[in-house]
């Protein structure tokens, strides 16, 4: 049996066929097939996407989970971690404040790989408050990976929060992280309780 479950946690408006969600598994299944690895479809809901992924994690009670949180998805990844203690979390250009972020969103939106069709609600955005944290507590079971291009999110919030915790800051890039295969290594080493950055090559922006 595995004693390493990886459990990739999708962004706003996203679903398990996500570009990061897909090569991660490719990479995991071709060089770590002895890791558990999971992808599950999260809700709008923030309170039912969040029960969601608490449900994969109390499956292993013991093991070693690392969570992969992309854009939203790493919001919620920091919320399970500090409640978690055999997590890990890997935050992708990671949303801080997704309750002010998203309240530019609220009305009709439609997923952009499902196309489920739903209304966003004030509220959503209380479900998102109420997952805030003021802060991390275990800075050492973080790793930030951020690119400054972001056109989404401003890098520097992530940053900020989670000053004190391993950080990989790299200038240009997008909000979908470009050139994510090369932090893939990095992404299981962590989850293993190694730091093992690449050097953090400055990127052209996206267009």
């Amino acid at each position: 049996m595995s004693r390493h479950m990886i459990i990739y946690v999708h962004g706003f408006n996203s679903s398990p066929d996500s570009i990061k969600a897909r090569l991660l598994g490719q990479y995991l299944a071709a060089q770590h097939p002895d890791i558990d690895y999971r992808v599950p479809a999260l809700s709008h809901w923030p309170s039912e996407a969040v029960a969601s992924v608490e449900a994969l994690i109390e499956e292993v009670p013991g093991q070693k989970v690392t969570l992969v949180g992309s854009s939203l998805g790493g919001f919620y990844s920091i919320w399970l971690t500090e409640r978690y203690k055999q997590c890990r979390a890997v935050l992708v250009n990671p949303a801080i404040y997704p309750h002010r972020l998203l309240a530019d969103w609220l009305g009709e939106n439609e997923n952009l790989y499902t196309h489920e069709r739903y209304t966003l609600t004030p509220t959503h955005l209380h479900q998102l408050e109420a997952l805030a944290l003021p802060c991390i507590t275990q800075h050492e079971r973080f790793l930030l990976l951020t690119q400054t291009a972001d056109e989404t999110l401003d890098y520097r919030e992530g940053a900020e929060y989670l000053d004190g915790a391993e950080q990989f800051v790299q200038r240009g890039g997008s909000h979908g992280f470009d050139r994510f295969e090369d932090l893939m290594p990095a992404i299981v080493a962590f989850g293993r309780g190694t730091v093992a950055l690449p050097p953090a090559t400055e990127l052209a922006a996206s267009q």
